[in-house]
């Protein structure tokens, strides 16, 4: 089902019966038990439960110890489906309350996982799945964001005017889609040195990965894709026969949906562009290890070449109030959108992803512009402040947003402030959320998902190594 109709499903009245499930904290030690019991858990990993236990012996804040042992193994908990086919790990991941697996967000549940594997070779077997799985999607359909692990699974979205393959969920194009398992299988092989999962079908992949990129530069001709949806909801369509808006050919990789499944009003995302420069840059690295790959290697630097020079040309511009920022989305034509969204890759995640130094006088600029209200999907109230974003409308604000927030903080007392929203906005149900009200956290959208629990996970892992007295 897609995310929109679970927002719709998750109201104050499903907030309110949910909590009522429970007695919540009345002082720091009165914690329930809400984390999937050990016999319902859908992998188990030594290694991730010896981490939990040590953080939640060595911090102070109970609170926050008891949200780490819900949230960061939320993922192997409760959407994994292992299994060995032909003789190689296959792992499917759903998102949590919808029953499909994204490219982008499974790659980002498990990417927390990864320093994990040298003490845990079934959780690397796992992740491995992750890597093969994705493989077979792409190969399926490059332009898809969601599949089904059942191919005979008919879709809700069906009747969308576009190629709906068997086995797809939903045929949104969104540029991140393809860069998210280049980041998985780049920090995979760097984590372990193990080259086996890219095998012929993972090259015949990235084969794809660098063909859609360049169709979608669409310097030529519009390409293949189009998309199109029967709906009230203009975030869920393309317009121009599902072409989109026209924009300048400058090299930039089209990308007609954001990381939220949002259409884009201008269709070069930067975020994603600058993530897709940075996967290129990956896989030029990796890609010269395996046999058979110099044609892909020399096709990928050409599309690197195109994006990084467009983006030095076009991605920046003087605001009179914050210098130089980097522009969410444009078309080439002089057309520009100033804001951010709280989906991964946006603008204030670059650091974290990679794309660049969180030192960046530019990105400085930038963050300065979308943590203030000079940002329309900005909102700060009663409960808290972060980014939000169109996907659930006005007014409420994405942990996703506070979590990346934090990660790419070098500030003790932004980061503490962080922690502590997050603290306090999990409406006593002791896992993350989509999205709460910025006046009031009990009306939050989405109760079960993974993605912000095990990123919301990684966020305290990464304090508790580098600043322990921001947990206590």
């Amino acid at each position: 089902m897609e995310r929109k109709i679970f927002i719709q499903q998750t109201t104050l009245a499903t907030a309110a019966i949910f909590l009522s499930k429970y007695s919540f904290p009345q002082f720091k030690n009165d914690f329930p038990v809400v984390r999937t019991s050990a016999d319902l858990r859908k992998f188990k990993s030594p290694a991730v439960e010896t981490l939990i236990a040590g953080i939640r012996s060595k911090i102070k804040n109970t609170e926050t110890g008891w949200l780490f042992e819900n949230c960061f193994p939320n993922t192997l908990d409760t959407t994994v489906d292992f299994e060995m086919i032909n003789g190689k790990p296959d792992t499917f991941v759903i998102t949590g309350d919808i029953d499909a697996m994204w490219l982008r967000d499974s790659s980002a549940q498990v990417w927390p996982y990864l320093p994990l594997m040298k003490d845990d070779k079934n959780l690397q077997q796992l992740i491995k799945g992750v890597i093969n799985r994705q493989a077979k999607c792409i190969l399926k359909d490059s332009y898809a964001n969601a599949f089904y692990k059942d191919e005979n699974k008919i879709s809700e979205w069906k009747d969308d005017k576009t190629e709906m393959r068997p086995g797809v969920h939903e045929r949104k194009w969104e540029v991140d889609s393809l860069c998210y398992p280049i980041r998985l299988g780049y920090g995979y092989w760097k984590e372990t040195g193990d080259l086996s999962p890219f095998n012929a079908d993972w090259i015949e992949a990235m084969r794809l990965v660098v063909q859609t990129f360049r169709e979608q530069q669409r310097l030529t001709n519009e390409g293949p894709y189009h998309f199109q949806r029967e709906t009230t909801n203009p975030t869920d369509t393309v317009p121009l026969n599902g072409y989109g808006y026209p924009a300048k050919k400058i090299g930039l990789i089209h990308s007609m949906f954001r990381p939220s499944d949002d259409a884009t009003i201008y269709p070069f995302n930067i975020p994603a562009n600058m993530f897709a420069l940075q996967a290129l840059t990956q896989l030029q690295e990796l890609l010269p290890k395996l046999e058979n790959t110099r044609t892909i290697t020399a096709d990928a630097y050409t599309v690197f070449a195109d994006v990084k020079k467009a983006l030095k040309e076009n991605a920046v511009i003087r605001n009179n109030n914050f210098g130089a920022v980097y522009l969410y989305e444009l078309n080439g034509y002089g057309s520009y959108n100033l804001m951010d969204d709280a989906n991964v890759p946006s603008l204030l995640s670059l650091p974290y992803l990679g794309a660049l130094k969180s030192s960046d006088e530019t990105y400085q600029h930038t963050r300065k512009f979308i943590l203030s209200k000079a940002n329309p999907f900005f909102f700060k109230g009663k409960a808290g402040e972060g980014i939000g974003g169109p996907h659930v409308g006005l007014d409420y604000i994405w942990p996703l947003s506070i979590i990346m927030r934090g990660l790419t903080s070098t500030v003790n007392t932004e980061i503490k402030m962080c922690l502590d929203t997050l603290q306090r906005t999990h409406a006593g149900t002791g896992f993350m959320h989509e999205s709460f009200h910025k006046d009031d956290a009990t009306k939050f959208t989405r109760k079960w998902f993974a993605w912000a629990n095990t990123l919301y996970g990684e966020f305290v892992w990464k304090t508790f190594r580098e600043r322990p007295q921001l947990l206590n």
